[in-house]
């Protein structure tokens, strides 16, 4: 077999934003509208602070079926932090050969901000001009580069525990992409100036709270990936309408949704569906301009498999042979 492996230089240069976003968009969309079920991600813990992650799918969209293996340990270049280490693996349907592999953590970074960016697309006003990052790490700045793309903000909040780190960020950014990122200890601030919200921390206890946010404002959920670590409140689960990514996967394994049932602050049927089905036009998004909507990302591997498609088809359009 000729298989072509991308490291993550490559795919940081090969899976541009407005690239991604059309292709996990198209993803999302095919997933929801094939009504085929997929494994729910498996997590096997290997020590205290080690996980090991598996997610196999198939995304017939596409002609591609495979699996993400990463590995969830604490980055010792950055401690409290952690690392996705590992690859996507996917395979043609025709052949089912392996057709590349893919650096999984390059991969997650921009897909996830991608999706995020996507269904922020769907479900914020159109006249959304702020944005309020809550969380300081990788994910906050792809975030940010990505929902640039679906949005012309006016401003950026970036809200962090530690000042000197999210200021360092902010700087950085707002050098890096000409636009303004302003630092802040203060959630509560952030959250009531913001049209938009994304909680990308994986904190354990919520960072922002239902009686912070305003009217009208889109929250997306993505830094809590399992039951355990919840970055917002019940108030606010329960008062937002509610799409997942995939509706099995949310009712199974989204944390914040799990402490709200628990709760009895809502049920089941408080997941209303799927961002595909909104992209599909099958499901209303947003229903008013003061509505709060909130999207749930855990992640599902046809967002993988779209971004490796995309990245492996710019490398041979290029000429980049594996």
């Amino acid at each position: 077999m000729n298989i072509a492996y991308y490291d993550a230089e490559q795919v940081e240069r090969l899976l541009d934003y407005p690239g991604c976003i059309a292709a996990v968009r198209r993803a999302m969309r095919s997933l929801s509208e094939s009504g085929k079920a997929q494994p729910l991600r498996q997590i096997v813990r290997i020590a205290d602070k080690t996980m090991f992650g598996v997610m196999p799918g198939d995304l017939a969209a596409i002609g591609s079926f495979g699996a993400k293996l990463v590995s969830v340990a604490e980055d010792p270049a950055r401690p409290g932090r952690a690392r996705h280490r590992g690859v996507v693996v996917a395979y043609a349907a025709d052949s089912a050969e392996v057709e590349a592999i893919a650096d999984a953590e390059a991969v997650t970074a921009i897909r996830t901000a991608c999706a995020t960016a996507a269904a922020t697309d769907a479900l914020a006003r159109p006249d959304a001009r702020v944005l309020a990052i809550f969380g300081a790490g990788t994910q906050a700045e792809t975030h940010i580069r990505a929902l640039r793309h679906v949005r012309d903000f006016d401003r950026i909040l970036l809200w962090g525990r530690s000042a000197d780190s999210i200021a360092a960020l902010a700087a950085r950014l707002s050098r890096d992409l000409g636009i303004a990122v302003e630092a802040t200890t203060d959630g509560q601030r952030a959250a009531g100036a913001a049209d938009v919200i994304c909680t990308v921390s994986g904190s354990a206890e919520p960072i922002l709270f239902g009686a912070w946010v305003r009217e009208g404002t889109h929250v997306n959920l993505v830094g809590s990936s399992m039951l355990g670590p919840v970055e917002v409140d019940s108030a606010l689960v329960a008062a937002g309408r509610y799409i997942a990514d995939y509706r099995p996967g949310a009712l199974a394994q989204a944390s914040e949704l799990a402490v709200a049932r628990d709760a009895g602050l809502v049920t089941d049927d408080h997941v209303v569906g799927e961002i595909g089905e909104v992209f599909a036009g099958t499901l209303a998004g947003r229903e008013s301009p003061g509505q709060i909507t909130l999207y749930k990302s855990l992640g599902h591997v046809v967002q993988d498999l779209a971004a490796t498609a995309y990245l492996h088809r710019r490398a041979l359009s290029e000429g980049i042979t594996p």
